[in-house]
């Protein structure tokens, strides 16, 4: 079967303040990576727009209220100290990083494709239940696997994150949640400042913090040791991945000192253990990766994996 790759014009748009990292050149590098020979056998569909409702899946009525509520006709409105910010575009994109997260599970569980990437943006890992934070406004990644239990009847869902940042806001939302699994590598200290090893929830969240310098060898042995054996023992139905490129060694916001190479043992390390768990079903969503060449050459590693199957 093949692999799906949902994208969207849109995504180009949600245009942020001059000189902020998390820019339209993002979605533009990525797409035109993923437009080369070598993944002319991608499967492709535009990203739907989400029905409104399935963010309460994650994040409460105030928030979702509130943050339509917010929405400007013009200029930037400010969230979370001026870090993350909307535009009149905004809403139509981030609905869309939503509605296309769901879409690709959708295919993905249906069996109409074995695996699928999602290239959106703004990022979802840090939107807590009820904040806005980190360039997150909604947290797509929480909100797919709320749609995987409600919509498709599936129990256990695994949560992989190797973006450079903790995903703090995913931590939160399942934090007390025994049936979803998280389990995340990232730099520690760094922002948002969570993702101790002591964080374990009720025992279904697994930290595996790097510190600064960083690079293959401990990403490595921090999947060995802790990640893949957690998720040997919670035998996932599905495996969603929260794709973040920004441990790259050439990314502005990290110390780490990944290469695209490192990307595609992660990716190859998660496919074995979909393949052994849950018939190779996984969906990852981009997150972070600021450093354009960094971030275009770690999603041809990442997909090139997933394409292979």
């Amino acid at each position: 079967m093949a692999t799906l790759l949902v994208h969207h014009p849109s995504f180009a748009e949600h245009r942020t303040a001059p000189g902020h990292p998390e820019r339209p050149d993002r979605y533009r590098v990525v797409a035109a990576a993923l437009a080369q020979p070598p993944f002319d056998t991608l499967a492709r569909e535009r990203a739907e727009l989400a029905h409104l409702a399935t963010t309460r899946y994650v994040h409460s009525n105030r928030y979702v209220d509130e943050l339509e509520a917010a929405r400007p006709a013009e200029g930037y409105v400010y969230l979370d100290g001026g870090d993350t910010m909307m535009e009149p575009s905004t809403w139509e994109v981030v609905l869309r990083g939503v509605g296309g997260t769901l879409q690709a599970i959708d295919r993905v569980v249906a069996g109409q494709v074995q695996n699928a990437f999602v290239a959106c943006r703004p990022p979802g890992h840090h939107a807590e239940t009820e904040r806005a934070m980190g360039f997150c406004l909604f947290n797509n990644i929480a909100i797919g696997a709320r749609h995987a239990q409600k919509e498709h009847g599936i129990t256990r869902v695994a949560i992989v994150d190797f973006d450079v940042h903790h995903g703090n806001g995913t931590q939160e939302v399942f934090y007390s949640d025994r049936d979803v699994l998280y389990a995340s590598t990232h730099q520690r200290p760094l922002f948002p400042g969570t993702g101790a090893v002591e964080e374990t929830g009720v025992g279904n969240v697994f930290n595996a913090p790097l510190r600064a310098g960083d690079a293959g060898a401990e990403l490595r042995e921090a999947f060995e040791q802790r990640i893949l054996p957690a998720l040997d023992a919670f035998s996932p139905e599905l495996i969603l991945v929260s794709a973040g490129f920004d441990a790259h060694e050439r990314d502005p916001l990290g110390s780490l000192m990944m290469t695209a190479h490192d990307f595609g043992w992660v990716t190859r390390a998660l496919l074995d253990a979909a393949e052994k768990h849950c018939d190779g079903r996984l969906v990852a969503v981009l997150e972070g990766g600021y450093d354009l060449r960094g971030l275009a050459d770690s999603v041809v590693a990442h997909v090139g994996e997933l394409v292979k199957g």
